[in-house]
């Protein structure tokens, strides 16, 4: 079975959002990413310090002509680098009264609120693979336990300077019609299933990590798919190592009769769900 190489991993996510100006000072003020640059409608945000790196693209639509409940995103994952640097953000939006959800999952401590227009955002940070509960068949199970606040705050320096270097997208998380077509696809693609709660929710990913790509239906069984005019989730990325991993991967679309565009240096896969699985090649 096709499997994309462990390197793989997500890089970039596009939103289509109601008011440019007040996400984008949302996800710089409060997120603590970095704006690029903004033009034609459009904003390019980075982590701190790496301008190269667009990890979210924000994009202004007209109001659509009607607003309907599909299916999409749950939430954009952020990896930060250390303990410390979750524990800065924990005091940082708390400070900004943000409202926040918050799990210990065994192998990742993390937050979770909104953006204005009720994009899910997840930040967190990995604990050492040695701590994951990885069983023998490869499966990584995780936990959802309560998070000790106290014990990320003490280790923070409240130097709060936006989302630190070394700050990437760690994991997409989806909301799905179907978990059943919607895993199919991910693991047809090339993505292995690393963790299956039952017929709820499932989590994916390339080589050893604990996911990279979750579903779940907890709000979304049955939803129509996400349409062009829809506010939310238009595209999530992933990069694959080299140009060869490319090759390899179109090669296989091809093979297995999936659809797919190429655009520049660009596969882009329309998923189960109105979105577009884009791949690239660093």
């Amino acid at each position: 079975m096709f499997q994309l190489s462990a390197e793989t991993h997500p890089s970039q996510v596009v939103l289509k959002v109601k008011n440019l100006e007040k996400m984008v000072a949302f996800y710089t003020e409060i997120v603590g990413l970095m704006l690029v640059k903004s033009e034609a409608q459009t904003a390019y945000l980075s982590a701190q310090g790496t301008p190269e790196k667009i990890i979210l693209v924000v994009k202004q639509l007209p109001e659509p002509q009607e607003t309907i409940k599909t299916a999409g995103l749950y939430h954009i994952a952020f990896l930060l680098p250390t303990r410390k640097d979750l524990g800065n953000t924990l005091l940082w939006l708390l400070q900004n009264n943000i409202e926040i959800g918050a799990g210990e999952h065994g192998y990742s401590e993390a937050l979770y609120f909104s953006d204005p227009e009720g994009n899910g955002i997840e930040i967190y940070r990995d604990r050492p693979m040695e701590d994951w509960d990885i069983r023998e068949n490869g499966e990584i199970v995780g936990v959802t336990e309560e998070l000790d606040a106290d014990g990320i705050i003490a280790e923070a320096d409240r130097t709060w300077r936006g989302m630190p270097l070394g700050s990437k997208i760690g994991h997409i998380h989806l909301s799905v019609s179907d978990i059943e077509k919607s895993g199919a696809f991910m693991e047809k693609i090339g993505f292995s299933l690393k963790y299956n709660f039952g017929r709820q929710a499932k989590f994916f990913a390339a080589g050893n990590y604990h996911h990279h790509i979750g579903m779940n239906v907890w709000e979304s069984r049955d939803l129509p798919k996400m349409q062009p005019e829809q506010f939310g989730l238009e595209s999530y990325t992933f990069s694959l190592p080299n140009k060869e991993a490319y090759e390899q991967l179109q090669k296989h679309l091809q093979e297995q009769a999936i659809a797919h565009e190429k655009n520049d240096n660009a596969l882009i896969v329309p998923d189960p769900n109105g979105t577009a699985l884009i791949f690239t090649y660093d």
